[in-house]
């Protein structure tokens, strides 16, 4: 019971929330990314996805364990890609290219509506700790959802970004760059633990972000101050 008492004493509990609040704030981007993609692929008349069901807001659903661990760790990473057979739109490679927007739409969108929402929490919210727990979590959802947003336009098989461009390509060199596009995914695992993305990504956040709150009259310093629990809660 001593042993128990003194682990509990030592434990990082501020620490451990916070972690669980990124945890939290990582599902929601990548639940509201892979339901945006497998969304407008439906409306476009592709039904694979709704029948794999995965048009739902049940994030185990869209879960990639590797890309969730990237994205506490780096805040950028990927879920498990909805399927889509691009065979059902009228247009195959401008329907593939709505699709794959959608995805980093949503992402942008849900941080422009978290910054939002702490904006009002900032101005009009009672101060307590529960209140400073809501903005560490609406500005790791912001944070995320930028993250995952740029993350995904990098113009690199398999991301969203490369199936954007792509449907500027002719037919023959697009359907053969789609062959191979699971071989290309390694190398850009490879890349992204090599942190080969980490600066631009993390140059071109700083400045969307700052945007954002600039748009909805948020301190820029309030939203990366809420990033941490422990370091929020220290000042009360």
């Amino acid at each position: 019971m001593g042993s128990f008492a003194e682990f509990t004493q030592h434990m990082d509990w501020w620490g451990l929330l916070t972690l669980l609040v990124n945890a939290v704030a990582a599902l929601l981007c990548i639940t509201l990314h892979e339901l945006s993609h497998g969304f407008v692929a439906w409306r476009l008349g592709d039904p694979t996805a709704k029948q794999a069901g995965r048009l739902t807001l049940n994030p185990i659903k869209h879960l990639d364990l590797a890309g969730l661990a990237m994205m506490l760790i780096a805040k950028v990473g990927w879920a498990k890609p909805v399927p889509v057979d691009m065979r059902y739109f009228k247009h195959p490679k401008q329907g593939m290219a709505l699709t794959a927007l959608a995805g980093p739409a949503a992402n942008f969108l849900t941080a422009l509506g978290a910054t939002a929402v702490s904006s009002l929490i900032w101005r009009f919210g009672p101060v307590s700790h529960i209140t400073l727990l809501i903005l560490c979590f609406l500005s790791n959802v912001a944070l995320l959802g930028v993250g995952m947003g740029l993350f995904n336009l990098i113009p690199f098989s398999p991301l969203d970004g490369s199936k954007i461009l792509f449907a500027l390509l002719p037919d023959r060199i697009y359907y053969k760059i789609l062959r191979y596009e699971r071989y290309v995914g390694i190398v850009l695992i490879v890349l992204v633990l090599l942190g080969v993305f980490s600066r631009p990504l993390s140059f071109l956040m700083i400045h969307v972000l700052n945007g954002m709150c600039a748009l909805v009259g948020l301190p820029a310093d309030v939203l990366w101050f809420c990033q941490d629990v422990s370091a929020i809660l220290n000042q009360f």
